[in-house]
């Protein structure tokens, strides 16, 4: 992929320029679209000046790609210590029950922001999708690994597929978000997600699946 800004080598007053630079397009990407939003809008919301935005960003599309980023590492950083605690049945439910409460919190309004943005970039920038992309990938991985380490310990049966099963979990997820910003309720997250951890259950040894 390729870079990003000049963001090496900055000061610390010019990193935390930077930094809100991008934290204030966030926020307005998040909320009128990258196509809704301007360099101008950012500059005047950032309380910054044009050649400031142009210091650390070649064009919009750096800006973009810096949002991306940010957005991932935001929505992971928030559900950190439970994306390391998903290797039980209790971790599991302890998350879906944590990201229910956060729509309820953001009153059931923004959906997921790395979908968002893919939603709104993947057919018109490669690139951009790549790295919503690898996004999505770092929150499966997640899901995943706590999977992987039911399975070997012997807490899923061997057949079970902890690949397929956090791909499951996470689209379950996604279309839960995205119903909860149409339907203004949490009724197809919490049904989507509790299949899927029904479905988990029902793979540990000794459970006879309905």
């Amino acid at each position: 992929m390729t870079g990003d800004d000049a963001s090496t080598r900055l000061t610390r007053k010019g990193q935390a320029t930077r930094d809100r630079i991008v934290a204030t397009a966030s926020a307005l990407m998040n909320e009128r679209g990258v196509a809704g939003t301007s360099t101008d809008d950012v500059q005047a919301a950032a309380g910054v000046s044009t050649s400031q935005i142009y210091h650390y960003f070649q064009d919009k599309q750096a800006l973009v790609y810096a949002v991306i980023a940010y957005q991932t590492e935001l929505v992971l950083e928030i559900q950190q210590p439970l994306l390391s605690q998903l290797d039980s049945l209790a971790g599991l439910r302890a998350w879906r029950d944590f990201v229910v409460e956060l729509q309820h919190r953001h009153n059931f309004a923004g959906g997921c922001p790395i979908g968002s943005l893919g939603s709104e970039l993947a057919d018109s920038d490669e690139e951009s999708r790549l790295r919503v992309a690898e996004g999505f990938e770092r929150w499966a991985r997640a899901i995943r690994t706590g999977l992987h380490a039911m399975h070997d310990r012997g807490e899923l049966r061997a057949e079970a597929d902890p690949e397929q099963l956090g791909l499951a979990v996470l689209t379950a997820l996604q279309g839960g978000l995205l119903l909860t910003q149409i339907n203004r309720n949490t009724l197809a997250l919490e049904a989507g997600l509790d299949a899927m951890i029904e479905h988990i259950a029902s793979l540990v040894p000794g459970i006879v699946p309905a």
